[in-house]
């Protein structure tokens, strides 16, 4: 079992920047891909990044590319998204998620994701 904590949401002004953090609990952090989707009201759950399991390899939403950049820290622990540039239409609630692999082939679709965090909501204003 898995246990996904988010935190570093909040309210900011267009152009403005975030940073998210994810506290995961697992033994063997290390052998979990890790990603955040976000989802706004009304509206489905979507990806936003993705990283391998040893952070070399990273995959962005074409909506964010350039402007986010996730990392991980895998003695720590924790995975980040850093959020540069923010537009009103990254309003929503971020939610960090792990799933198991044996390889560094990361998935981007929410359905494969196995662990979740509670979410942290982020508030762009214009």
């Amino acid at each position: 079992q898995v246990q996904l904590v988010e935190s570093g949401g909040g309210s900011v002004q267009a152009g403005g920047s975030l940073r998210l953090s994810c506290a995961a609990s697992a033994r063997t952090f290390s052998n979990y891909a890790m990603a955040w989707f976000r989802q706004a009201s009304g509206k489905e759950r979507e990806f936003v990044a993705a990283i391998s399991r040893s952070g070399g390899s990273t995959y962005y939403a074409n909506s964010v590319k350039g402007r986010f950049t996730i990392l991980r820290d895998n003695a720590e622990k924790m995975v980040y998204l850093q959020m540069n540039s923010l537009k009103p239409e990254d309003t929503a609630g971020y939610y960090c998620a792990a799933l198991w692999l044996s390889t560094e082939v990361v998935p981007t679709t929410p359905a494969r994701y196995k662990y979740w965090g509670q979410g942290t909501s982020v508030t762009v204003s214009s």
